[in-house]
């Protein structure tokens, strides 16, 4: 097992990321962060934490549930479309992988007019399939496909490790 962030650096990133998406908003009064299950959702978590210890931006929480085996089944989000029209949304994931995930959960929310729309994640493996990339990320790294980034979030431990 290699350690890749450790507790300090994964904050370190969080902190980065939530400065980025704030300057991204800063003429929003309110951010939607979807974040998909779970390590996204608990990224997400962490991010409105900080957004709003920073910012004067109301923060929305929406949890987004995507089968990922079989992505193009019906995505399910924590709030109703008409709560995300015409809003600013963030998509969060912890690690793009192929980026199958991440492009169907884009494909979801552009069912409807938003006023801006990012991504973030914690990690990116440069190891995509579809032609998704985050606007904001924590690290980029270059894996073998054999290898796995798992990413623990556990309040004060915290860590992003190679298996």
């Amino acid at each position: 097992m290699d350690i890749i962030l450790t507790h300090e650096q994964v904050q370190h990133k969080i902190n980065r990321i939530a400065y980025q998406i704030y300057e991204a908003n800063a003429n929003e009064t309110e951010v939607i962060l979807a974040g998909i299950l779970d390590g996204g959702y608990t990224f997400a978590q962490r991010l409105a934490d900080v957004l709003q210890d920073i910012s004067p931006m109301h923060v929305v929480l929406c949890t987004v549930k995507i089968d990922k085996k079989n992505p193009r089944q019906p995505i399910v989000t924590s709030i109703t479309e008409a709560n995300y029209t015409n809003k600013s949304v963030v998509l969060i994931d912890d690690v793009l992988n192929s980026g199958t995930t991440l492009v169907y959960g884009v494909k979801h929310f552009l069912n409807v007019p938003l006023t801006r729309f990012k991504t973030a994640v914690l990690v990116n493996r440069n190891h995509k399939k579809y032609p998704v990339k985050a606007d904001f990320k924590g690290i980029s790294l270059s894996t073998s496909l054999n290898e796995n980034v798992v990413v623990v979030f556990k309040e004060g431990l915290d860590k992003v490790f190679l298996e």
